[in-house]
């Protein structure tokens, strides 16, 4: 086993302290609080007592690198549309608020369909997950190529949709990932990095349409180089989705940390989706959670809609530019993600962390919603890589923050409660914003996103931090170190749960 490439060394480590604790018992049988801290795979060297606790393998990289790439896939579809909205105005003969529809239809599809995905996520487990993102993406993305003509605007908001829905087999995968492969000092940065390939999605989204698309007058030289940007991602998409069904697996043979090992001990006819779904509901700290994570993630959906109206209002002609501040603001927060992914690996601070980021993201509205009309582009870049850096960086944050709070639930079920509040209030934000700066001007409506960013921090501020998954890892190792010692273990596993 130690020449296996699979596993790392310091698993291997783990493995022999395991077997070196079974020699120093040789007679003591194994429990059921044992069987809590020791996987049900037996040893096929040994007498069929079972084996190491847990261990990290190494294709969680693969496992995590994968999402990241289809994710990206579909983020980067959800704003090619919005980023340079007057083009397609043109091309499909239609009104502003219909095209900011192609981004909001991600919102709105989100809503209804969450509950059956994450029912899936919970009963199926990750790989037909995945497999279902990838093939409806695939499909979304083909059906794009297929509208690049003038009076085929349903058959691109066809293709959008099939894009939608395949976001709703994605945006809570990145915490349920992390748990389900990577350890418990690393899964916050393994979360992190999930939301990351989303996030880079979304700036390949603000950078590239406007460089592939030019805002040219002849209608068909602009169909010409409408396809090349719908062949480009559909051909990207079916390369996924190969590499997909044929590497993507559903979880590790053996868990990765304790608090795993207990997730998989409760057996599958003790668990109930509506129960899990009422007591999440119960659950005060993790409501408060969801309403002020909703408030922060549906600003930042309404900002990245509506951001091409807003600088072509004050800097006429500057499409591309507007792309490039839309890649400033998910660049600085692809970086604030992973700041704030390493940062809870090593503090734990989740309430803290949260908090601070929070309160960082109202400020950076504030001070974009005041420089937005100075008249000086790069200002407009300083400021919105700022406002990015926290309020994109919010995203992981409010992911591990959740699963600490709802331990052992499924990571799946409490982030989609999050991210269905975050489309619920991006649909209100953005049509209530684009109502605003239509008839008061860009300054009303980011005010109005202000008000709302207080509000969730104040919210924040009285979360109360009760880690529940943090404290079932604790309790775990102490359980172990205190049968090493040959004491009595403190307490069950078996407390902690909801």
């Amino acid at each position: 086993m130690g020449d296996n490439p699979d596993f790392d060394d310091k698993e291997i480590k783990e493995e022999k302290n395991g077997l070196d604790l079974r020699k120093t018992n040789p007679s003591k049988s194994v429990d059921l609080e044992e069987q809590i801290e020791c996987t049900s795979i037996s040893n096929e060297n040994q007498d069929n007592r079972p084996s190491t606790t847990t261990r990290l393998y190494k294709r969680r990289w693969v496992m995590v690198f994968l999402f990241s790439c289809y994710s990206l896939c579909n983020a980067f579809q959800w704003i090619q549309y919005g980023i340079i909205n007057n083009i397609f105005m043109k091309f499909y003969n239609v009104d502003s608020f219909t095209i900011d529809w192609m981004s909001m239809v991600y919102m709105l599809t989100y809503i209804p369909f969450i509950w059956p995905v994450s029912w899936l996520l919970d009963k199926k487990g990750l790989r037909l997950i995945a497999l279902m993102a990838t093939a409806i993406n695939c499909l979304g993305t083909w059906i794009k190529v297929a509208s690049v003509r003038s009076n085929l605007f349903w058959v691109t908001m066809l293709g959008q949709f099939a894009s939608s829905l395949s976001q709703v087999f994605i945006l809570g995968m990145p915490s349920r990932l992390a748990s389900v492969w990577f350890g418990s000092e690393e899964v916050s940065t393994a979360c992190s990095i999930g939301v990351f390939g989303n996030q880079l999605g979304i700036a390949i989204g603000f950078l590239v349409p406007p460089i592939l698309v030019p805002n040219v007058d002849n209608i068909d030289e602009l169909a010409y180089h409408i396809s090349i940007m719908f062949y480009i991602t559909a051909g990207v998409a079916t390369v996924i989705f190969i590499l997909v069904v044929f590497m993507f697996q559903e979880k590790p043979e053996i868990p990765p940390t304790l608090a795993q090992v207990q997730a998989r001990s409760i057996p599958p006819e003790d668990y109930s989706y509506m129960a899990s779904i009422l007591r999440l509901l119960r659950n005060l700290p993790f409501m408060l959670l969801v309403i002020s994570y909703g408030l922060n993630v549906g600003c930042f959906y309404a900002v990245s809609t509506l951001l091409n109206r807003m600088i072509i209002e004050h800097y006429p002609g500057e499409e591309v530019n507007a792309g490039r501040i839309g890649l400033t603001i998910v660049i600085a927060g692809m970086v604030g993600s992973l700041i704030c992914g390493i940062w809870l690996d090593k503090t734990k601070t989740y309430k803290q962390t949260t908090l601070a980021v929070y309160l960082l993201s109202f400020v950076g509205m504030v001070v974009y919603a005041f420089t937005l009309n100075l008249g000086h582009l790069w200002v407009v870049f300083v400021t919105s890589g700022a406002l990015g850096f926290f309020m994109t960086g919010y995203l992981p944050l409010g992911f591990e923050f959740a699963v600490e709070l709802t331990f052992p639930e499924c990571e799946g079920t409490s982030s989609g409660l999050l991210n269905c509040s975050a489309q619920i209030f991006g649909i209100i934000f953005t049509i209530g914003q684009g109502k605003i700066i239509e008839h008061f001007g860009t300054f009303a409506g980011n005010i109005f996103l202000c008000v709302f960013l207080l509000i969730g921090t104040i919210m924040t501020a009285f979360i109360k931090s009760d880690l529940r998954r943090q404290k079932a890892n604790h309790l775990a190792e102490t359980q172990v170190a205190s049968k090493q010692a040959g004491i009595s273990p403190p307490a069950s596993l078996q407390e902690v749960k909801v």
